[in-house]
C-alpha cells in the first residue's frame, strides 16, 4: 500500500528547515510589533464575493487561481488567496475604525492558497506575514510600512533586494490615464484574453510578462505623466521620507501589482537571485477597498511579505541564520533508579528555561551518547547507580569532551551559570 503524499504544489515544513521559517516569520513581524501593530487572525476561508469584489473580478487570482467550495447550506466559499480583504473585513465587522484611534494598525501571519502552476518559489499553499494600516491617508504611513519591511529584511542579513516604487493615481486622475492606455492598447496585436483585459483592467496588461506583449508596450502612456497635482505631491512626500530614512528605491512606472484595489503608492521588493519568481513581497495604498466591500470610506495602506520567498532569498545570498539550539542539555540515565531521578532533573531544567531532552527508550550508553551528539546539545548529564549513591551526576561538555562530577542538588544552578 502506498503512503499518502502532500498535494501537488504544496510542501510540508519539517525540522530543521521549519526552524528557519519560524525565525523568518519572527523577523518579518518584529518591526511591526515595535511600531504599534496588533496581531489579527482571520479564517482560512471567506465568502467568494469578498475576494471577487475586493481583489477584482478580472484578476487572475479570482478568475483562475481561487480554490472555491460550496457548503452543504449552499454558501460559496473560497480559501483565502491573499490577506488584505480578509483583514479589512474583520476590522469593519469588529468596528475597529469606530474606536477613535485611526489608523487601525494590524499585522498577520498565515497560509494562503492559489491554484497555480507549481515551480520553485511559487506554490499552491504559501506563507506570508502582512500588515495593514486602516483609516488614514498620510504619506508618512506609506513610508513607515515600507521602512518596516526594509528593516525586517535587513535584520535577517539580506542585502541584494531592491525596492521598486510607483504611484497609480487616485479616482480623480486614474480614469483619464485608463482611457489613454485603453486607446493605446487597442491598437496592438494582442490575443483574445488580453484584449478582454483592456476593457476590464487595462493596467494589468502592463504587467504581462510575455516578451511578445512587452515588446509592443514601448511608448505606452505612463501613469506618472497623468498624475494630478495632489497625487504628485503625495508621491513626492513618500519619496522624500524614504530618502531621509536612508531607504534606496527605484522608480518603476510599469509597476502595477496583481490586485485591482491599489491606488497611489504601490511598491514591490524583488530579489535578483530568485530567477523568474523574483518578487519577495510588496503592497501599496488601497483607498477604495473598504467601500468596494460595503464599508465606509477608509483610506488604507499595507503589504505582504512572502515567508517562502524570503527563505529562498536567504539561500541565494548564502545567509545562514543564527538559530538558538533546540536542545541545550541531553540527559542519559543508566539503570532504572537513574531514569527516575534524571527525569525529575529534566523537568526541573525545563522549568528553569533550559532546553533539555532525555534518552528515551532505555538506550545503552553508546547509543544514548550518539543521540546526545545528534541533538546539537552543548552538555550531557550522565548518571548511573554509583554516581547517584554519591549524590552526583557526570556533566560532559560535548564540544570539548571534558567531564566532571557535579552534586545532584547543584546541577540546575551549574548549568544555568554555564549557559548564561
Amino acid at each position: 500500500m502506498s503512503t499518502f503524499k502532500a498535494p501537488k504544489g504544496t510542501y510540508d515544513l519539517i525540522p530543521p528547515v521549519s526552524e528557519t521559517f519560524l525565525a523568518v516569520r519572527d523577523a518579518l513581524s518584529a518591526p511591526l510589533r515595535r511600531a504599534g501593530y496588533g496581531y489579527v487572525e482571520t479564517p482560512g476561508f471567506e465568502s467568494v464575493e469578498l475576494f471577487a469584489r475586493g481583489v477584482g473580478e478580472s484578476t487572475d487570482i479570482v478568475t483562475k487561481e481561487m480554490y472555491t467550495l460550496t457548503t452543504k447550506g449552499g454558501d460559496e466559499l473560497a480559501l483565502r488567496p491573499e490577506g488584505t480583504a480578509s483583514v479589512l473585513r474583520a476590522a469593519l465587522e469588529a468596528s475597529l475604525h469606530k474606536a477613535g484611534n485611526l489608523p487601525v494598525k494590524l499585522w498577520y501571519s498565515g497560509s494562503y492558497y492559489r491554484y497555480e502552476r507549481p515551480q520553485k518559489g511559487r506554490y499552491r499553499h504559501f506563507s506570508q506575514v502582512g500588515a495593514e494600516a486602516i483609516g488614514a491617508e498620510d504619506p508618512a504611513l506609506d513610508a513607515e510600512l515600507i521602512i518596516l519591511a526594509v528593516d525586517a529584511y535587513k535584520s535577517l542579513g539580506l542585502r541584494n533586494f531592491r525596492l521598486l516604487l510607483n504611484s497609480l493615481g487616485d479616482k480623480e486622475c486614474r480614469p483619464v490615464y485608463r482611457a489613454a492606455l485603453q486607446e493605446f492598447l487597442r491598437g496592438l496585436d494582442l490575443d483574445e484574453d488580453t484584449r478582454r483585459r483592456i476593457d476590464i483592467n487595462p493596467l494589468r496588461v502592463l504587467d504581462d510578462k510575455r516578451e511578445a506583449v512587452q515588446k509592443q508596450l514601448t511608448g505606452a502612456p505612463m501613469m506618472r505623466d497623468h498624475l494630478c497635482e495632489a497625487c504628485k505631491a503625495y508621491h513626492e512626500q513618500v519619496r522624500e521620507l524614504l530618502t531621509a530614512a536612508g531607504v534606496e528605491f527605484e522608480d518603476d512606472p510599469k509597476l502595477v501589482r496583481g490586485l485591482d484595489y491599489y491606488t497611489r503608492t504601490t511598491f514591490e521588493f524583488v530579489h535578483d537571485g530568485l530567477g523568474s519568481q523574483s518578487a519577495v513581497g510588496g503592497g501599496g495604498r488601497y483607498d477604495g477597498l473598504s467601500e468596494m466591500i460595503g464599508g465606509p470610506e477608509l483610506p488604507s495602506v499595507g503589504w505582504a511579505l512572502g515567508v517562502d520567498r524570503t527563505v529562498l532569498a536567504l539561500e541565494a545570498e548564502g545567509v545562514e541564520l543564527q538559530l538558538p539550539a533546540s536542545t541545550q542539555v541531553f540527559t542519559v540515565p543508566l539503570g532504572e533508579e537513574a531514569r527516575r531521578t534524571l527525569f525529575g532533573v529534566v523537568t526541573e531544567l525545563r522549568r528553569a528555561g533550559i532546553a533539555t531532552d532525555f534518552a528515551y527508550g532505555g538506550k545503552g550508553l553508546k547509543n544514548a551518547m550518539k543521540s546526545a551528539n545528534r541533538s546539537g546539545a552543548r552538555y550531557a548529564i550522565v548518571a548511573g547507580e554509583r554516581d547517584l549513591a554519591e549524590g552526583a551526576v557526570q556533566l560532559k561538555d560535548l564540544q570539548s569532551g571534558e567531564q566532571a562530577p557535579v552534586a545532584l542538588g547543584e546541577i540546575v544552578a551549574e548549568l544555568r551559570r554555564k549557559l548564561a
